[in-house]
């Protein structure tokens, strides 16, 4: 009996032990990526080429559909991707050599954390990434001969999750550190950790409308998504669709997965435009006393964290490493040590690792409730936020991971000092404390990167009594204008929110051409001026294509207000332009007015020479000048940028023959209406590829230049109806 026992025992105890290694791996499987799925994923996911090469991805599950949109970013986009991906694993040096060991580096300090992180992700989120290594990986392993001789084909879930590390602004460290220690800015290097994220420029961001059923025509809601980035940002219109988990259209940025800013499916979509916040602080603590390498907390010495990051590089033919020294505290990187002082950058999503898994949770969306929950993971930590849904909601917010602050602001050169906790800001401010509006007066909501105070003027947000960190109330020339344009009573249809996105209108020749008028009649005008005069008279205050007077007028402002080509040696200051500057107490009709008649009148002769001198003539029409160029099409383009106060933004470069080249501005353009079946237009200006030998890298450019769009094909029908090309993405041949 007792033998008998103790063998029952004993296969009791085996029975246990073999559960818990099929348990154990069974967790490692789900934690780990997953080199099985890598097998052959081309066979559950077919792509659809529509018009225009728009892909459809048709998968079987959500890995094959990661898979599928990395080897169509390479496909369409060459190399990018998988560099951007060799960067985010830490190993770009290994290929590209020794100035390529910071990035490494800095990916390394932050990159071990990310990894820990990593099966905190929902398993969607994680077969995502781990497609999309796969899809970077069969397209190295088929096309080598695009990539460096020694580029990697082994990347993985963890690398592509790495994407989405977010770091200190190094442009805020380096103004800092310039502003401690002048005498030292020229020759100081960059601080190794964080962005290269200079800021957006004055027309670097997006228009975004929504309109509730009650001011369309259709009774559904309406939204617009109208970004504006340099022409190389890599905006890329896509479509995935994996039955009962995601049908999503949008416009996946090149270089990763979710690096998605706007779209929709079936029940609702969003846009994104540029805000203003600060989501960072320097802080300053002091050194221990006699206690090397501590700082004083609430009256103790606390230790520093030193780190040891090392990084590979390519030396010739061999490799060779390099090793640095990294402090840091419970409150971010240490960036400075001087004076008796620990300076300390503590940032918004600092060890942040859930933006992807946001995006998918609000690409899979059903309802705003459903939207909202997924936007209060905070992941995203900036971007406002403009929505409308198949029930008829619209809804917008000034989005950001916005630090509740212990302190009174202060501007990014100054430290605030602290010598306990309680000095250090530790949470954000609540989502349902930010800025937002649903379902306002008016039926509209809008946003154009202006503050979000004028989002509905109907109802206006008052942010008087908040955070005293949230951004100032502001109204660029872009927002009036959108507000002229839709603060209204009237019903629109989807085509007619394309035709009013289209407005060529510079609503600075509005504000400022009667008092040019005026100056210009007082001067004691000669015949050319007085031709001059009347060539403005008749120009309609727009830089359609075929405006005459809006070069003349484009060339005289750019003169007048400071920024003078190519030297740029007086910044815009409003106050010596504009007879009124913008005022909160007249937000729709400021600015307005010339504040310094003389030198305008000195400009405009200036101009008139210029603009002869350059085209032939002073009334040559805007779109001789101002061209879309890109593969065979050379067409005329209307639209300006914010300084003319245009709502259609496009920015030029001068070409050798002295024409201007749009290169930025309008990029990828959606409006879509919310019915049973979602029904859109969209346009990407510089098409699906930037590959010159592929037939869309220019077969948009005409069809933008026009100010037209294209229908989208989202329903299955409409796609295979519209298919021009079916295949598998990396099939074995």
């Amino acid at each position: 009996m007792l033998a008998s026992y103790i063998r029952n025992q004993r296969a009791l105890l085996y029975l246990l032990s073999v559960i818990l290694v099929v348990l154990a791996s069974l967790s490692s499987a789900q934690t780990k990526p997953s080199s099985a799925k890598v097998r052959e994923p081309w066979r559950r996911v077919e792509v659809v080429r529509t018009a225009y090469g728009v892909p459809h991805i048709r998968a079987a599950d959500l890995h094959a559909a990661g898979y599928a949109l990395a080897w169509l970013q390479c496909e369409d986009y060459g190399t990018q991707t998988a560099m951007n991906l060799l960067r985010a694993s830490g190993r770009m040096a290994l290929v590209a050599g020794y100035e390529s060991i910071e990035s490494d580096l800095t990916i390394r300090r932050s990159r071990e954390r990310h990894i820990r992180n990593y099966s905190r992700l929902m398993k969607e989120t994680r077969d995502v990434y781990e497609g999309f290594a796969a899809g970077i990986n069969r397209f190295v392993e088929l096309y080598p001969g695009q990539f460096p001789a020694a580029m990697p084909r082994d990347f993985t879930g963890y690398d592509v999750s790495s994407l989405e590390i977010q770091g200190p602004s190094a442009m805020k460290v380096r103004n800092f550190l310039a502003a401690l220690n002048p005498a030292a800015a020229p020759t100081r290097p960059s601080p190794p950790e964080g962005n290269e994220d200079e800021g957006p420029g004055p027309d670097d961001g997006s228009n975004a409308w929504a309109f509730a059923p009650s001011r369309t025509r259709s009774g559904r809601a309406i939204l617009l998504r109208n970004p504006h980035l340099q022409w190389n940002a890599g905006y890329y219109e896509a479509h995935i669709t994996v039955p009962g988990v995601v049908d999503f259209y949008g416009d996946f940025r090149i270089g990763g997965p979710f690096a998605v800013v706007g779209g929709f499916n079936k029940d609702l979509g969003w846009s994104t435009t540029n805000n203003a916040q600060d989501l960072d602080q320097i802080y300053s603590f002091d050194v221990a006393p006699n206690n090397p390498d501590h700082y004083l907390l609430d009256g103790k010495a606390v230790p520093l964290t030193r780190e040891l990051v090392t990084a590979q590089y390519r030396n010739g033919p061999g490799v060779s490493s390099e090793t640095r020294e990294y402090w840091s505290t419970q409150f971010g990187p240490v960036i400075h040590r001087a004076n008796g002082k620990v300076y300390v950058f503590k940032y918004a999503g600092d060890g942040e690792f859930r933006a992807g898994e946001q995006f998918l949770r609000m690409m899979r969306s059903k309802s705003l409730a459903e939207w909202r929950s997924a936007m209060k993971l905070r992941a995203r930590t900036t971007s406002n936020f403009t929505y409308a849904d198949r029930d008829g909601n619209i809804f917008f917010i000034w989005n950001a991971s916005l630090p509740k602050l212990p302190h009174a602001p202060v501007n990014e050169t100054t430290a605030v000092h602290a010598s306990k906790k309680a000095d250090v800001w530790t949470e954000y401010v609540p989502f349902d404390s930010l800025p937002q509006l649903l379902n306002p007066p008016g039926g509209y909501v809008h946003n154009e990167n202006s503050s979000p105070h004028y989002t509905n003027v109907r109802g206006p947000i008052n942010t008087k009594d908040a955070f005293p960190n949230f951004e100032p109330p502001r109204l660029s020339l872009r927002s009036q204008l959108a507000i002229q344009l839709i603060d209204n009573d009237e019903k629109y249809s989807l085509e007619d929110v394309v035709r009013l996105k289209h407005s060529y209108r510079a609503l600075l020749a509005d504000r400022v051409k009667p008092d040019l008028l005026a100056a210009l009649k007082a001067s004691e005008p000669d015949s050319a001026m007085s031709s001059a005069i009347q060539l403005l008279e008749r120009w309609d205050n727009t830089t359609s294509p075929e405006s005459r007077g809006s070069v003349l007028f484009q060339t005289w402002w750019t003169h007048y207000s400071g920024i003078r080509p190519p030297e740029r040696t007086q910044p815009f200051a409003a106050s010596r332009v504009f007879a009124k500057v913008w005022s909160i107490d007249d937000p729709l009709k400021t600015p307005s007015g010339l504040a310094d008649r003389a030198n305008a009148v000195a400009s405009f002769k200036w101009a008139m020479q210029d603009v002869t001198r350059r085209y032939g003539s002073i009334d040559v029409a805007w779109g001789d000048v101002y061209r879309v160029r890109r593969g065979k099409v050379d067409v005329p383009v209307g639209g300006c940028g914010n300084d003319l106060g245009c709502f259609r933004i496009m920015g030029f470069t001068r070409a050798d023959d002295g024409k201007m080249v749009a290169n930025s501005g309008d990029g990828w353009v959606l409006a879509v209406e919310f019915g049973d079946t979602p029904r859109a237009y969209s346009v990407l200006s510089y098409g699906q590829s930037r590959l010159p030998s592929s037939p869309y890298f220019d077969d948009q450019a005409t069809m933008f230049a026009r100010g037209e769009m294209k229908k989208v094909a989202f329903t299955a029908a409409d796609v295979d109806a519209g298919a021009i090309k079916r295949y598998r993405p990396g099939e074995k041949q």
